[in-house]
Formats: structure tokens, C-alpha cells, sequence
């Protein structure tokens, strides 16, 4: 008989965002009239800049043309988007990494939930709370997440780290061991940034420890203070300790298209081992790579008209959130994040529940929200909104939250 992987069972409910896709879709079959306006999951609404569109135009035509042709690609990535990447996302600022350091993937999703294959089950990971919510239940599925408490409402053998605003939103470094640190910044769900301080006292723990610090940085081009690192390589010592995650989904819009990119410096070495070369053999073995016609793609917005046109774009998004922003203190709310991400979040009103709260906007002002409680128990009292709508219909949105509140 075949079995099956046991951690599977022990998964909680739903993925947060298909039980907010259930309610939702509930809620709407009820009320067919009714206008929604979506404001939670943090899918982009913008159509991709015209350099983008000029490339892979470009790329579908050389697919018609035997001399130009192109089937399957290097596992890790062309080389003309991962030189792009280096110069562009690391030289400019003061980092210097090989184009063998940058593998380029179908999403920095796929990447967090993957780089898993490559560490022992019995690791023992800490995580910010509230999380994204794939950093935990990847590890859930491996089988590094113990069992999960329902009341407590998180895994026994994941250490939460408590990001909130008690604590500037910046984690207390453990005081038990931990061997994998997952770090966001700009985070997601909060919207707040990791300081260089802030960054350096993580990297020199992990080097101290021996551990190894996850990096999320899929958000970095949102960042308008000129202090705050977009890279964890901007922190000396970062290299011999940290994976850093990038993805172009909501920096170009490629949430339908499909790219990211992780870097695995060389001298990350774990027990003898090169990590670059075991994530080197698990993505020749398993990826066959992204798509040349989305890499062409990606290429593009490394380009002087590229960046310019995409740079509105985030800028378009950054006006959004802070519109979302303004409009929830002005009703007396609680609220943090928009000025360095696109994430707005929001402590619920009167001690009302995370979900009490996203059901209050969606029945009410037809206003769909994220839960904060589903990125963990520190979430709880919290909703997450997110800048990337219309601005039309985020300024709609949120005449409508302020008219029942």
C-alpha cells in the first residue's frame, strides 16, 4: 500500500486565501447585486508596462524562426537576465555577487516552499508573527512544524517570533536555538522595514550559531527611505549566512506571468556542504526553469525605459496604500506600514475579532480585507488591506469603511 505524507493531515483548515476566495464567493452567490471591491489579497491590477509587453513580443517572434528557437533553457536562468539582476539589483548597491549566485525560478513562492529540500527535517525554524503564511506551512508539510495546537492556533515545534508594534516591529532574537530564521522586510503582512541595525544583529547571530536566515525581500522596490537595505547583502557578513528571495510579481506585475529569482552566495557553506551547489542540483533535478518568452520579459525592466515605466507603476500602488492609510486613522483606527510597501495594516476596532472584522467589511461595506489572524497568532485584532486596487475604487473602498465605522 502506498501512504501517504502524514504532515498533510495535520494542516489546519484551508490556505488563508481560499477561505477568504470561499467567504467571498459566498457572500457574492447571496448578494449578486452587490460591488465588491478587493482589497486583500495583494494581486496587482495594473496591465504590464509597455517595455515589458515590447519584449516578450520580441521573444514569442523569435519562437517562429528555426535560427532563433528556443527550447529548453539553462535550469538556473539565461544569462542575460541574471547579469541584468546583478548589476542592477546588487552592484548599484554596493554588492557584488557572481551571475551564478542568482537562479532565476517561476516565482519566489515556489522558491520560500522549495528551499526546504535542502535542509534537515529536524531543523528547528522561528518565523515572524504574523507570517506569511507559506514560510510555515512548508515547513508543516516537510515535517519541521511538530503538530498544530488549535487553541493556541499555531505548530508546537515552530518558534514564533512576536513582530508587532511593541516591539517596533522588529523580533527578539531567540533565546533558544534556532537553525532557520525566516525574515520579510518589507514584511508582509505588517508593511513595516528592517532597519541596517536591525539586520546586522541578525546576521551576526546567525553566523554565531551557525544558522541560516531566509530572507523575503519580493517587496524591496517599494521602499522610498533612502536608509533602509533592499538586499540583506548590504549587511557585512550577510553572504556566509543568508538566502535572499526577490520576486517580479508585484514589482512588475507579473503575478500571471511568473518570475522570481534566489541568491545563494558561494561561501554559504553548511557541514562541509556549498549550498549553492545543493540548491544548484535540486534545480536541475527538479525545475526545468522559467520561461525564455518571461525572462525576455523580466529582462526588460533592467532597461532605462523599463525601470522608469515600472517605477510609476509602484508609485501608483504606494499612492494607494497611503490613501488606505489616511482614510482608517481618520476614523481613529490604528494603523502602521504604506510608506515603504503596499501593505497597509490595521488594528481592528474595539477588540473585534480578525474575522469578525473582515465579515463586517465584506457584508457591510462590500469591502474585501485579509485577516490578520490568519498570519498567526500575533495577528489577531488585525486586518491586512493592500494598495494594489484601482485608485478609484481604493478611494470607493474606503469611503465605504469610513461610512460604517
Amino acid at each position: 500500500m502506498a501512504k501517504i505524507n502524514e504532515n498533510y493531515e495535520k494542516l489546519p483548515g484551508s490556505y488563508l486565501f481560499a477561505e477568504i476566495a470561499r467567504r467571498t464567493a459566498a457572500f457574492q452567490d447571496a448578494n449578486p447585486d452587490a460591488k465588491i471591491i478587493k482589497l486583500g489579497i495583494g494581486d496587482v491590477t495594473q496591465p504590464l508596462v509597455p517595455a515589458v509587453v515590447q519584449a516578450m513580443h520580441e521573444a514569442v517572434d523569435e519562437q517562429t524562426a528555426s535560427a532563433s528557437f528556443k527550447g529548453y533553457g539553462p535550469e538556473q536562468g539565461y544569462a542575460f537576465l541574471r547579469d541584468a539582476i546583478v548589476e542592477a539589483d546588487f552592484k548599484t548597491r554596493g554588492v557584488q555577487l557572481s551571475a551564478d549566485e542568482v537562479f532565476i525560478s517561476d516565482g519566489a513562492k515556489s522558491d520560500c516552499g522549495n528551499i526546504g529540500d535542502i535542509f534537515a527535517v529536524d531543523n528547528k525554524v522561528a518565523v515572524c508573527d504574523p507570517v506569511y503564511p507559506v514560510y510555515v506551512d512548508s515547513n508543516a508539510m516537510a515535517g519541521r512544524a511538530g503538530e498544530y495546537d488549535v487553541d493556541a492556533e499555531a505548530w508546537t515545534d515552530i518558534h514564533y517570533m512576536p513582530t508587532t508594534s511593541e516591539n517596533g516591529f522588529c523580533p527578539a532574537i531567540p533565546d533558544a536555538p534556532v537553525d532557520i530564521i525566516y525574515l520579510c522586510s518589507p514584511n508582509n503582512p505588517t508593511g513595516t522595514v528592517l532597519t541596517r541595525e536591525q539586520l546586522k544583529a541578525w546576521v551576526d547571530h546567525a553566523n554565531e550559531t551557525d544558522a541560516i536566515i531566509m530572507f523575503d525581500a519580493a517587496y524591496e522596490r517599494f521602499i522610498t527611505e533612502e536608509a533602509i537595505p533592499h538586499s540583506i547583502y548590504e549587511v557585512e557578513g550577510a553572504k556566509t549566512c543568508a538566502i535572499e528571495f526577490r520576486s517580479f510579481s508585484k514589482t512588475a506585475g507579473f503575478t500571471g506571468m511568473r518570475c522570481g529569482y534566489t541568491v545563494v552566495p558561494h561561501e554559504l557553506v553548511r557541514q562541509g556542504q556549498s549550498l549553492n551547489a545543493m540548491w544548484n542540483r535540486r534545480q536541475t533535478t527538479k525545475f526545468n526553469g522559467a520561461s525564455y518568452i518571461i525572462q525576455k520579459g523580466a529582462a526588460a525592466i533592467y532597461t532605462p525605459e523599463g525601470a522608469r515605466q515600472v517605477e510609476e507603476v509602484i508609485a501608483g500602488y504606494l499612492a494607494n496604500a497611503k490613501v488606505i492609510r489616511d482614510g482608517l486613522e481618520a476614523c481613529g483606527l490604528e494603523v502602521y506600514g504604506a510608506q515603504n510597501s503596499p501593505y497597509v495594516w490595521c488594528k481592528t476596532p474595539e477588540g473585534m475579532g480578525s474575522w469578525d472584522f473582515f465579515n463586517k467589511l465584506l457584508e457591510e461595506a462590500h469591502v474585501i480585507t485579509t485577516p490578520g489572524a490568519g498570519f498567526g497568532p500575533a495577528g489577531e485584532g488585525y486586518i491586512r488591506l493592500t494598495g494594489f486596487g484601482d485608485p478609484d475604487q481604493t478611494k470607493e473602498a474606503v469611503k465605504r469603511i469610513q461610512a460604517i465605522l
